[in-house]
């Protein structure tokens, strides 16, 4: 049984065989792959061509699953829920939706136009961008699926939390007039056929891919960088153990980045190999996805000020605490 979950982890989901006939393809083209030109050609091509063919496979799947769950239906079945069980059901409703925190305002502002509570909407608004179910495969291909795992249930801890928060501090007057006078219009879902789901899947998986792919170029670029050209020293003196402040550093550094799982994990990766510790480097990602500044402004459209501050401030608080317990407790996962 240990064999064949091996050889998922590594065949199936990290693909090493295409590492290593990219390595073989190099270097009978007399390229050295352990030199740092060579490593980097080697990185990015295995790790570009690896993500897209499992984002295309996952984004597919996922957006079927999502077909059965149009906003129309989720906002009736998340107003089924009350307490934090409703806070939970939204945050699992976020990992079939959209990839990255600007796709997933919309849905945001449409949930509390229909009448929704306020903090179902944001454990809603903070999972979503957050944690899905692509991400725990793609994670699962690079980390394996202890760290997979960890990073999937922390981050619906995140956003269970954080909503059930935000309900507590009855923060519903700080939500823009235009939103909360907005009529919600109770449209039913059409039925779609098999053929319809498969063709919506399809759609969905070119439009994200064509949203997603340049950040992906761009983070396994730097992720490349990292892993052959940044001396290991560096990255252990910054962001490993002898900087109890590596936590804060990477989270300072992933608010102003704007990318989606997809395009972080590979930065991730190199950190983590150069000697980045697990809870930063988890730090880095949940920053970015989640704290980004274009989703920041997108969102102070639909909300005041004081309630994006406590939302930062609720989002950062977690997303640092993760860091350190992970930093903590990584022997269990590494």
């Amino acid at each position: 049984m240990q064999m064949i979950w091996t050889f998922i982890q590594d065949q199936v989901l990290g693909m090493k065989w295409l590492n290593a006939w990219i390595g073989n393809v190099l270097s009978a083209m007399d390229l050295d792959t352990a030199s740092p030109i060579g490593g980097s050609v080697q990185f990015f091509l295995y790790d570009v061509i690896k993500i897209t063919i499992l984002l295309c496979f996952l984004i597919f799947f996922i957006s079927y699953i999502q077909s059965y769950f149009p906003p129309e239906r989720s906002k009736k079945i998340l107003g089924r829920f009350h307490g934090i069980g409703a806070n939970l059901i939204a945050a699992l409703l976020g990992t079939v939706t959209p990839f990255c925190s600007c796709s997933s305002i919309p849905l945001f502002i449409g949930f509390t136009s229909a009448g929704l509570p306020l903090g179902v909407t944001f454990s809603f608004l903070i999972s979503s961008p957050m944690v899905d179910l692509g991400s725990l495969l793609l994670l699962a291909s690079i980390f394996g699926w202890k760290i997979a795992a960890a990073y999937v249930v922390v981050g619906l801890v995140i956003a269970v939390a954080g909503g059930t928060l935000i309900e507590k501090l009855h923060m519903e007057r700080y939500v823009e007039e235009f939103i909360r006078s907005a009529s919600a219009v109770d449209i039913d879902s059409p039925q779609l056929t098999q053929k319809e789901r498969f063709q919506y899947a399809k759609d969905q998986m070119l439009s994200t891919f064509k949203k997603v792919f340049p950040y992906i170029l761009v983070g396994v670029g730097i992720g490349a960088i990292i892993h052959n050209w940044i001396p290991q020293a560096w990255v252990e003196t910054i962001l490993g153990t002898e900087n109890p402040l590596g936590v804060l550093l990477a989270v300072l550094v992933g608010v102003p980045m704007y990318a989606d799982i997809f395009g972080t994990i590979p930065v991730a990766e190199a950190l983590l190999a150069k000697g980045a510790q697990l809870g930063t480097v988890l730090s880095f990602m949940m920053a970015v996805t989640t704290l980004s500044l274009p989703s920041m402004i997108m969102l102070k459209k639909a909300v005041k000020p004081k309630l994006l501050g406590v939302f930062i401030a609720i989002c950062t608080a977690g997303i640092i605490l993760v860091g350190y317990l992970f930093n903590v407790f990584s022997y269990l996962f590494i």
